[in-house]
């Protein structure tokens, strides 16, 4: 079984993900990359956003530092790189949300995210080059994204009296992201510190007794009785797990990584739709109708976080349950999302599988999860040849 996972798993991401984004998403002329691409890859708006721009910069530049230095991924992250650095920032530091396609502003968000992608897109380009420029405006850029997190009014987003006060899940998910990056390029205990401190954050979000994991929280980590507070994403819980898995692994913490386990269990079992296959999208936790109208879809990059997800799990614990899940997982994912007539997987299905959009990138869905997802699986079943 694991080698029939792995030729898989490098088939598609290096016959029909890989070539679809180097075909059709390159934009030659002002640099960086188109993500509005059909199904068959057209172009249906030369719009560019900048959290998919800082993705496909770190996952090309990823691909050459871990799998090969010969097919040109560096010289298209660099060109992502440039376009970012050129254009995408406004003179405070802030990154656009997105841009035409030859730079000038379209939107900025009030939410640190397209930072974040940028911030990512540095440090592995910085890996990739040994330029300490990049480094050092990475590191810049973080304890400058730190601080607007803690004072969102810095962003322009004014704290209403009756608004929401306290933690969203994305945000401690996203600082244990840069926070890996960041150290392994350098040493710093500041970073270690911070890593302890949003994993404190993150395990509020865990609710043991009742096995789910909430999407936001109050400012102590109480419960809120609204939409809001009862909202979960069983995909996002199985991605914050994996991400307290390397964590755990790399600070030898047993009890994050059996704590991290728990909440994969939970999540496939909570989400998965036992009718038609697939993750929900998003759930009430207390079985309330669901105020997103699109919860019963199943979307890519949920799948895909559980896709790797589920293989850590077994991985690191050795437990066949896990394989059985991600062997569920991956038979609807290959069977709905991959699309072998034209590369690359469709993004949006309907609860019984049909896509619903014709899509292969858009404002959200770019260069990112399918491929890493592959690349992470390959490289962990490549541990148990």
């Amino acid at each position: 079984m694991i080698d029939d996972l792995l030729s898989t798993y490098r088939t598609e991401l290096f016959d029909h993900v890989i070539p679809f984004w180097e075909r059709h998403s390159i934009d030659h002329q002002y640099g960086g990359f188109f993500t509005c691409l059909d199904r068959d890859g057209s172009v249906y708006s030369t719009d560019k956003y900048m959290w998919l721009q800082g993705r496909a910069v770190w996952m090309f530049a990823r691909l050459h530092n871990e799998v090969a230095q010969d097919r040109g991924w560096l010289e298209l992250a660099q060109s992502g790189l440039d376009f970012i650095r050129r254009y995408g920032r406004t003179a405070e530091g802030r990154v656009y949300f997105s841009l035409t396609q030859d730079g000038r502003p379209i939107h900025i968000q009030r939410k640190i995210y397209s930072e974040v992608f940028f911030l990512l897109a540095l440090t592995e380009m910085a890996r990739a080059t040994g330029s300490g420029k990049y480094l050092d405006e990475a590191r810049t850029l973080f304890w400058q994204v730190y601080d607007w997190w803690q004072h969102p009014e810095k962003l322009g987003r004014p704290v209403l009296p009756g608004g929401f006060r306290g933690s969203k899940l994305a945000d401690p998910m996203v600082f244990l992201g840069m926070i890996e990056e960041l150290e392994r390029l350098e040493p710093d205990p500041r970073y270690a510190q911070l890593a302890q401190q949003m994993k404190t954050i993150a395990l509020r979000h865990i609710q043991s007794p009742r096995r789910l994991v909430l999407e936001n929280i109050g400012t102590d980590g109480e419960f809120i009785d609204t939409p809001t507070g009862r909202l979960i994403n069983p995909g996002h819980a199985i991605e914050l797990a994996w991400f307290l898995i390397r964590l755990g692994q790399r600070t030898g913490d047993a009890d994050l990584t059996q704590r991290a386990l728990e909440v994969i269990e939970w999540s496939f079992e909570r989400g998965w739709d036992d009718e038609f296959g697939g993750l929900y999208y998003f759930l009430d936790c207390e079985g309330h109708p669901s105020t997103h109208l699109e919860w019963s879809m199943k979307l890519w990059w949920p799948i895909c976080e559980a896709l790797y997800g589920l293989l850590l799990a077994w991985h690191v614990s050795g437990d066949e349950r896990y394989l059985g899940m991600q062997r569920q997982v991956h038979d609807y994912a290959f069977s709905r999302f991959s699309d072998r007539a034209f590369g690359e997987w469709f993004g949006y299905l309907d609860r019984r599988g049909e896509p619903t959009h014709t899509l292969k990138g858009g404002e959200w869905k770019g260069f990112f999860h399918v491929p890493r997802a592959l690349l992470y699986s390959i490289q962990l079943l490549e541990k148990h040849l």
